[in-house]
């Protein structure tokens, strides 16, 4: 986050159809944009995430909110009605925090990009020319 964050403490978002609205009451990390393998077949492209702490994500509606363990380290939120890529979380008991796909907020998000991960899996058909910091696995 930045210095003198000014930045709300509460965030809404939700899918494309309206199936799952959520809200964040708490501090959002930055975005971080993870062009793993995985994340490039679920988004069709790259996912830029913002990440909150898992007890501060609440649900006006999830009917439509499905999981998916996609590996044997996490899995992802997605609306089985429209198809929406919403969350990722790792599924160790450990763990506390839950990425949030960032185009799933509503606007005025007040979050900028802060890094790309795993940029040696990313596609052949585009480069990473904005500046900001890149690592090759996470």
């Amino acid at each position: 986050m930045r210095d003198n964050d000014q930045r709300p403490t509460q965030h809404t978002g939700g899918c494309l159809c309206g199936g799952v609205r959520y809200q964040v009451r708490g501090p959002l990390r930055d975005v971080i944009a993870c062009h793993c393998s995985q994340c490039r077949r679920t988004s069709g492209h790259y996912v830029a995430a913002a990440s909150a702490a898992t007890e501060d994500l609440t649900f006006d509606s999830d009917a439509t909110l499905a999981w998916y363990v996609s590996s044997s380290a996490a899995e992802r939120g997605f609306c089985n009605f429209c198809g929406s890529n919403l969350f990722w979380r790792p599924t160790s008991p450990e763990a506390h925090t839950t990425s949030i796909m960032a185009g799933t907020l509503d606007l005025p998000t007040g979050l900028r990009t802060i890094g790309h991960i795993f940029v040696a899996d990313k596609g052949d058909y585009y480069d990473i020319t904005d500046g900001v910091p890149q690592s090759a696995a996470w």
